[in-house]
């Protein structure tokens, strides 16, 4: 156990200390969810800082784990960890300021000093963001154990900067707030203000659109398309359709694009102002469409004669 844990630290100690401390971090909020009776925006003031650990935690590991694996660019790869550890430490840090002080931290001008704590943030994501597209270009040299993992992580590593990138349309001032300021400069939600009626835990709107959706879901495809190739490779020892490199590299290729063609349809779907678990007629038969042309796609795929052993280059 020791020494699994010191191989895991040795990824990238900066962002795998980062890891340990969102841990922390995220007992912290659960106790604060137990004990704290105080609201935010008419949600649990300490749920967001437990949402933030968990999904800082698992960006950590996951960037540690591909850092650690690259054949070219890993010096200069290791250097933007680093520099990604710090602004996730520096995110994190406000977050739970701003719970522990009972107020908001994202978008927050009403003060002085919370221009200035929302300000840090703000740059704190955008170098986020910079330092996490040239790490994802470095991914393009990766090669890992099977082809569709290799291809899942690049594929994974895309959409989770469109993901990523759904926070900087959460930044502008809304219609409202540039009548009637009041001290908020931005929203996660359209159509309707923050705070309102949401998905349990999660917080988001079910009254209006909400960019946190899309955000998301987008962010994570890193972790859920490997998700599916590995999958595929469990499979295939008791599948025999399974056993071509190649069939499972067009599986993940139907099931990234599919995920991709999900998460713009979550963030149109925000924009224009319409809640994600209240989906239009036209909005389903998307949708559904997608999910249709993927499950065709994926049949297709099995019935035809497997392929040879596909050999990345």
């Amino acid at each position: 156990m020791k020494a699994a844990i010191r191989r895991a630290v040795a990824w990238h100690p900066a962002l795998m200390t980062v890891a340990a401390v969102m841990v922390l971090c995220a007992v912290v909020s659960a106790v604060g969810l137990l004990v704290d009776p105080r609201t935010v925006l008419g949600g649990p003031l300490w749920a967001k800082p437990l949402k933030f650990s968990v999904s800082i935690l698992l960006y950590a590991v996951t960037w540690a784990w591909l850092i650690a694996h690259l054949p070219r660019w890993r010096r200069l790869a290791h250097r933007l960890g680093t520099v990604i550890a710090v602004t996730l430490l520096v995110e994190q840090a406000l977050i739970l300021w701003a719970a522990a002080t009972g107020t908001t931290s994202h978008f927050n001008v009403s003060s002085p000093l919370h221009v200035v704590v929302w300000g840090v943030m703000a740059v704190s994501i955008t170098v986020l963001y910079l330092c996490t597209f040239v790490t994802s270009a470095a991914l393009f040299f990766l090669r890992l154990p099977t082809p569709a993992l290799t291809v899942a992580v690049r594929l994974g590593a895309v959409i989770a900067l469109g993901g990523i990138g759904v926070a900087f349309l959460m930044t502008g001032p809304t219609p409202t707030q540039l009548t009637s300021p009041d001290g908020i400069v931005g929203a996660h939600a359209v159509g309707v203000v923050d705070g309102g009626p949401g998905v349990p835990v999660l917080g988001w709107s079910t009254t209006g659109g909400d960019y946190r959706v899309a955000h998301f879901v987008g962010m994570h495809a890193l972790q859920l398309v490997p998700l599916v190739a590995l999958a595929l490779t469990v499979l295939a020892r008791r599948v025999p359709r399974l056993r071509s490199d190649t069939t499972q590299v067009r599986i993940v290729v139907i099931v990234a694009l599919a995920y991709a063609c999900g998460t713009v349809l979550l963030t149109l779907q925000a924009v224009a102002g319409q809640s994600v678990v209240h989906p239009s007629a036209a909005v389903s038969a998307v949708a559904g469409a997608i999910l249709l042309a993927a499950s065709a796609a994926t049949v297709l795929t099995l019935l035809r004669r497997p392929a040879p052993v596909l050999r990345m280059t």
